[in-house]
C-alpha cells in the first residue's frame, strides 16, 4: 500500500500567477491520491449519465459543448501531468504554454461517443494518480519553468486539482450539471 501523501498548500511563486484561481479552488491535499481519485469519480458521475444530445449542449453559441469541456479536461490533465513529471524529476528545461482554444477543435471530440471521451479522461487521471503515488517525497519542492513561470511540483499538483474544480463549477453554473 502506498503511504498517504499530504502536501501543504503552495506559496506564491510555486505556480503560474495566472493559475492562482485554480490553486485557490483546490481542496487541501491531506491525501493527494485520495483527492485525485475522489475528483475522478465526481467527474465520471457528472458525465456518465448524459445522453448524446446533452453531451452536445452549448450554453452559448461560441462556447464549448459539454463533451468538449471533458475533452479539454483530458488534454489539460495530460499537459499538466507532463509538467508535473518533468518538474518532479528535476528537469528544469522550460516548458511552453498551450492554447486550449486550438486544442479543443483539434481534438474533434464531437465526432466521438461521450463514453469514449469519459474513458479517455479517466485514463489520463488514473495515470496522474499513479505518477503522484510514485513521486519521491523530495520531488515535491523541485522547481521547473512552465509557461514562462517558476513552478514547483507541489504547485503543479494543486493546479491540476484546481483546474478540474474550476470546470466542475462551470458545468454546474452554466451547463446545469452536478456530480452524483
Amino acid at each position: 500500500m502506498t503511504p498517504r501523501l499530504s502536501l501543504a498548500r503552495p506559496e506564491a511563486g510555486e505556480h503560474d500567477a495566472a493559475a492562482s484561481g485554480y490553486v485557490a479552488l483546490a481542496p487541501s491535499l491531506e491525501d493527494a491520491a485520495a483527492v485525485l481519485s475522489a475528483q475522478r469519480d465526481r467527474v465520471v458521475s457528472v458525465f456518465s449519465p448524459l445522453d448524446e444530445p446533452r453531451a452536445a449542449f452549448r450554453y452559448a453559441p461560441d462556447k464549448w459543448t459539454t463533451r468538449e469541456v471533458l475533452g479539454h479536461l483530458a488534454d489539460a490533465e495530460r499537459i499538466f501531468a507532463y509538467r508535473l513529471l518533468r518538474t518532479g524529476r528535476g528537469d528544469a528545461t522550460p516548458l511552453p504554454g498551450f492554447d486550449e482554444n486550438t486544442y479543443v477543435p483539434g481534438g474533434a471530440f464531437e465526432r466521438r461517443p461521450l463514453a469514449d471521451v469519459v474513458g479517455e479522461w479517466t485514463a489520463a487521471r488514473n495515470s496522474t494518480i499513479a505518477l503522484v503515488r510514485g513521486m519521491p517525497p523530495d520531488a515535491w519542492m523541485r522547481r521547473g519553468v512552465s509557461n514562462g513561470q517558476s513552478v514547483t511540483a507541489r504547485g503543479l499538483l494543486y493546479v491540476i486539482v484546481g483546474h478540474v474544480e474550476h470546470h466542475l463549477n462551470v458545468l454546474r453554473e452554466r451547463y446545469g450539471l452536478r456530480a452524483g
